[in-house]
Order: C-alpha cells, then structure tokens, then sequence
C-alpha cells in the first residue's frame, strides 16, 4: 500500500498470547476487522498497549504479519520497532517493511541513559534503512532517554521522518515541536493528551489504546475536529474522556485487555509480570463503557 499521508484514528492493537506464548492470530485477526468496520484511519500493532518490551521478536513478527493480512491494504499498518540496540531497530524495520508494513513507529528502548547524539543516531538510522514513513514515539513516562526538542528538530530534517507521537502529558510542548520545526514534523496525539486539543493546534490524528475499545467514537470525534464543529467535538470529547482517564488508572494493556474481553475479545490478560485487570477494575471499566455508550446514545 503506498501511503501518501498518515492521519487519522491508529488504535494501539493489543498482542493476544496465549499461556504457550502462541499469538492468538484468530483473535488478533478478528480486532482488525472490527476496528476496520467501524471506520479507523490505520492500525499501529507493537506499541505501548501492544506490550512490545513483552515479546520476542518471533512473536512481533508474527503479530505484523497477521495485522497486514487481515488488513489487506485497507488501511495503513504502522508497525511499532523497538530495540536496546540501533541494529537490532534496522534489522526488525526492514523485516516488518518486508512483511508489508505501511510504516513504522520507531521507539527506542533502553537501560542505560543515552546522549542526545545517540538517541538521534538511533532513529536516524531506522529512518535510512526503510522507504516509508517513519513516526517517532516519545513517551518520558517509561523511556530512561527522551527525545529533546532540539533532536525532534533535526530528525524533521530527515525526508521521511514526518511525524511524532508524543505522549508526555505536555500539550505546551507539542505546540513547540509544530512550531519549531515549521510544518516538517506533524503531531499525533496520544491518550496522555485531549486528542480534540491537539487537533485544534494542528495534529494530525491520535494513536492510542483506548480507540481499541471505543473505535467509532474515536472516528466521530476526529470527523468533528476535521470540520471545525469544536461545540459539538467538545461535547463528545468531554463523554470520552473517561476512557483516557480509566486508560491512566489502570495498567496500560490490562485496562485495555480488560474492556476487549468485556467486549467479547477473548485477548486474555498482559503478559506477565504484569498483572491483569482486577475485578474492582472490570467492575468499573465495563461501568464505564457502558456510561460512554448511554451518553453518545443520549446525545443522538
């Protein structure tokens, strides 16, 4: 699929292993389709929701492989690379383009703190060795090494370093990326920020857990930014948030695992050592989604 432009809903896919450390394909296979049905703009498996730090590389190969299968070029599939070591990012990257991604989010692990040189280094390196285009992820939340405005900067520079998902909790500091680097760079929002926020200072679009589990009106939402209807995207924002709220309650994939199996995903719990959702937290995630789906009914 050639892709001219990213933009759009990209809900974070969930990885569903079994205890034997299988990928459920099946189950995998059937999210796509429904999050396809229900009008996604591209489907981003391995990111954080993914639990991509969780699986070895067998494992994220094969996930990549069934996300573009089922999604037969309908949609654009922006594969998360992540890696301690920058060949070890090259070498998924190209493996994954080869496998028919539409793109890459590039992360960069690490346990050691790495120099702003090396973090660039990194990045640029995935950029070089693939034809596509290339998202950056930052998140300080989890990342030991942060990309630096002055790094976003120069990675702009890079032809098909084109985008970046941020998900600091800082909406100032997306404003200083777009402005900074003048247009070269466009901003995703992440379910750290109101996505209705950072589609009115310019974003592009949202990649997050939560359109896993509330994909059509994560589409109505963006569908409301795009024409300029802030009173109505507003109104639906304030509905939604919720789920961004529960997302930042509870552990990233359990929370979403848990409102997929609710919704009749059999994607079981996070990979262990982590632990899956509670009962008190089914209790109040299954609540929740009810609520959401009362009130955009209500509001019909």
């Amino acid at each position: 699929m050639s892709v001219a432009e990213l933009r759009g809903v990209f809900p974070y896919l969930v990885s569903p292993v079994d205890a034997r450390g299988r990928v459920k394909t099946d189950v995998l296979g059937a999210l796509v389709e429904h999050l396809i049905e229900a009008g996604v703009h591209g489907l981003t498996p391995l990111g954080s929701t993914g639990e991509f730090a969780y699986l070895d590389a067998e494992q994220r190969i094969e996930i990549v492989k069934c996300v573009v299968r089922i999604a037969r070029g309908r949609v654009p599939v922006v594969a998360g690379v992540a890696s301690t070591t920058t060949s070890g990012a090259v070498e998924l990257a190209r493996k994954f383009v080869e496998i028919g991604a539409d793109g890459v989010l590039a992360i960069l692990e690490a346990y050691f703190p790495i120099p702003d040189a090396g973090v660039e280094g990194y990045f640029k390196a995935i950029a070089e060795a693939v034809p596509c285009p290339v998202v950056l992820y930052t998140n300080p939340q989890f990342q030991r090494s942060d990309l630096s405005l002055a790094v976003v900067n120069r990675l702009s520079a890079v032809e098909n370093i084109r985008y970046i998902k941020d998900a600091s909790t800082n909406t100032g500091r997306l404003l200083s990326i777009l402005n900074e680097t003048e247009g070269r760079m466009k901003v995703f929002s992440a379910s750290a920020h109101i996505p209705a926020c950072v589609m009115l200072i310019g974003g592009v679009g949202w990649m997050a857990g939560p359109a896993c589990i509330i994909p059509r009106e994560s589409v109505a939402l963006y569908e409301l930014t795009r024409k300029g209807k802030w009173d109505e995207a507003m109104r639906l924002q304030r509905k939604l948030w919720a789920v961004n709220e529960a997302f930042a309650k509870f552990s990233l994939a359990a929370c979403i695992k848990g409102a997929l199996e609710l919704q009749g995903f059999a994607v079981g719990d996070p990979l262990p050592p982590q632990a899956p959702l509670s009962e008190e937290g089914r209790a109040e995630v299954k609540k929740l989604l009810e609520r959401v789906a009362n009130s955009l009914v209500n509001s019909e």
